[in-house]
């Protein structure tokens, strides 16, 4: 209208939708804005390009321009930053920053080289370009502000159409995927995806083929690592994780790693004037002719006006892998990994494989080898920082925790202490399977694990096993289970003897045994131990006596208060307390509960 045209740029939410008019000039054969939507630049011949700027308070004016190759057509271009911009013609690159302020473009560099069609990945800033007649030699080149390097070009097998081609990035690594249809002269059963692995620097390899055991069309999407190859005519997707590799030689073959899955079903919402308040969400046509697939994770539906990510639901995958090592590798690898891997180590301990334990094993293992890494990590990095500012330390990123991290907290919470089995043979076995691999990768146990152990064993009466995983150090010495050990005096008496033992081995100050004995009013049991060490001629008489009240047992407040009353006899002569040690409360406590004659007596001359 008037000559004009509104465009509506949208993105994931509304807070990133753009509306704007835009003169008539032409039919628009490439239109893009910059990074964060500051400069758009629109393609509508095969010669030059305009810009708008967006910028705030800059003028809203267009300008054009030409590419500075004769004769050469452009083919289209790529944003590399918000205000740098490559243009890619037939016969090469060249390389521009835009100059909002001066409306003019500033030429970085260029490259001469024949191109067929190119591609590019926004998440590297590395641009692909097809070239020589057969087009199967590829040439990638690598931006980062204001500079453009030129990457080891290679060759791909025949036929090598930019449909057949994605550039998408998996662990971090920039992989070229080639979808390889099925051969009538070979014995292949079905298509595959080949995956280039394309480094910074050196040569680009044939790492990876997906094998896909059918034919048909296909795309393909790069959700959470994961290769996700969509297949139209089966209305299904696989699922590919590279890291999980069975090698055939140089090259690593894959087979999907769930049975085939379709997308969710979704429903649409009609809107608009023909849509009847009660009129029900239509289902949304999936694996759609109208869909086109963008990297890393988009699908667009032309016909239905629809913009989706694509996401991958872990917790279905518990019940379609039944290998739990290799479910273990597989979910470890996942983002939103934690909840998941909690529930398959319940499920795995409550349910069938209860009589597997090399099952249960292995599981351990992956997780505290995953757990172990983080740690070392960590103290790696605080070895370094606290060594001061050096070259070396500058290189040191505090390591992230990612989800797949499963410490003893978490275990502790979400699995063992909930785990319920009335075979307490299982659950016994299983703590020490655990216990057991902390162990092999050198993580101290926390005390808690081994309290979890200690009550089971007293609540099924085991106390020959509690005795030898403590003679045997299975359990380790720790100042909580030496005390654990004193309150079950009353039901196993030799857990007494067990727990000093425990305290001394932990060369603990005389003292602090003592502390902890009588915070758990453990009184006589803290006295036999002072006595044990010989140091009771030199405690306190009033810190025995201030724990003694506080049991509100009278009989025992009357042993202790006696036992002082001997040793003053046996030190002094004299049974009665000295001023200093500040015992008048409990001698008058004394006398008030059992009469002042029952005071000892100075012995006579």
């Amino acid at each position: 209208s008037s000559g004009g045209s509104r465009v509506v740029v949208k993105g994931p939410d509304d807070k990133s939708s753009v509306a704007f008019r835009m003169d008539d000039k032409g039919e628009v054969k490439c239109i893009k804005f910059s990074l964060g939507n500051k400069i758009l630049a629109v393609q509508r011949t095969t010669k030059s390009v305009d810009f708008t700027n967006f910028i705030p308070d800059y003028p809203h004016l267009e300008f054009s321009h030409e590419c500075k190759t004769k004769n050469a057509s452009i083919l289209g271009f790529c944003w590399t930053n918000w205000n740098e911009i490559v243009f890619v013609t037939d016969q090469g690159i060249e390389f521009y920053q835009v100059l909002p302020d001066k409306r003019t473009l500033k030429l970085l560099k260029s490259q001469s080289i024949n191109v067929n069609w190119y591609m590019y990945c926004p998440e590297t800033a590395v641009l692909l370009l097809s070239t020589t007649v057969q087009g199967n030699v590829l040439q990638p080149f690598a931006f980062k502000t204001a500079t453009m390097s030129k990457m080891s070009k290679f060759e791909i097998e025949l036929p090598a159409v930019s449909h057949t081609l994605s550039l998408d990035c998996s662990y971090d690594q920039l992989y070229v995927m080639y979808l390889k249809h099925h051969s009538r002269t070979t014995n292949s059963p079905g298509a595959e995806v080949v995956l280039y692995h394309l480094p910074r620097e050196g040569t680009c390899r044939k790492t990876h083929v997906l094998k896909l055991n059918t034919t048909g069309k296909f795309a393909l999407n790069v959700v959470d690592n994961l290769v996700v190859v969509h297949h139209q005519s089966s209305q299904s997707s696989l699922i590919y994780d590279i890291k999980l590799r069975e090698l055939d030689g140089a090259l690593n073959v894959h087979q999907p790693v769930l049975p085939a899955q379709s997308i969710n079903p979704y429903k649409i919402h009609l809107t608009g004037p023909a849509a009847a308040p009660s009129q029900a969400p239509v289902p949304c046509e999936l694996y759609s002719s109208s869909w086109s697939v963008f990297q890393p994770d988009i699908i667009i539906s032309a016909s239905e006006g629809y913009l989706w990510y694509l996401q991958v639901k872990l917790q279905p995958t518990l019940n379609l892998l039944q290998d739990k090592g290799k479910l273990m590798d597989f979910l470890l690898r996942r983002r939103d990994c934690k909840m998941v891997i909690l529930s398959v180590c319940s499920q795995m301990l409550t349910e069938g494989d209860k009589g597997n334990l090399s099952v249960v094993a292995t599981v351990f293992d992956k997780l505290n080898q995953v757990y172990k890494e983080y740690l070392d990590a960590e103290q790696a990095y605080t070895v370094a920082m606290e060594s001061g500012p050096s070259r070396s330390s500058t290189s040191y990123k505090r390591p992230v925790r990612t989800q797949a991290v499963i410490d003893q907290s978490d275990m502790y919470t979400h699995v063992l202490s909930d785990f319920t089995e009335k075979k307490h043979k299982v659950i016994i076995a299983v703590l020490m399977e655990y216990i057991r691999s902390l162990n092999q990768f050198q993580i101290p146990v926390q005390h808690y694990l081994y309290e979890l152990v200690i009550k089971t064993l007293v609540q099924h009466n085991l106390f020959y096993m509690l005795h030898q995983f403590l003679q045997y150090h299975v359990l380790s010495d720790s100042k909580p289970l030496a005390c654990l050990l004193l309150s079950l005096e009353s039901t196993y008496p030799p857990a007494h003897q067990l727990s000093l033992d425990m305290l001394k081995r932990l060369s603990t100050a005389n003292d602090e045994i003592v502390e902890v004995l009588l915070s758990k009013q453990q009184v006589l049991g803290a006295l036999r131990f002072i006595r044990s060490v010989g140091a009771h001629d030199n405690v306190s008489a009033r810190k025995f006596l201030d724990a003694a009240r506080q049991t509100d047992d009278t009989m025992l407040f009357y042993t202790i208060f006696r036992f002082f009353e001997q040793r003053n006899m046996r030190l002094r002569g004299n049974p009665g307390f000295n001023q200093g040690e500040h015992c008048e409360e409990h001698v008058a406590y004394f006398k008030q509960v059992f009469g002042e004659n029952a005071l000892m007596k100075q012995a006579m001359a």
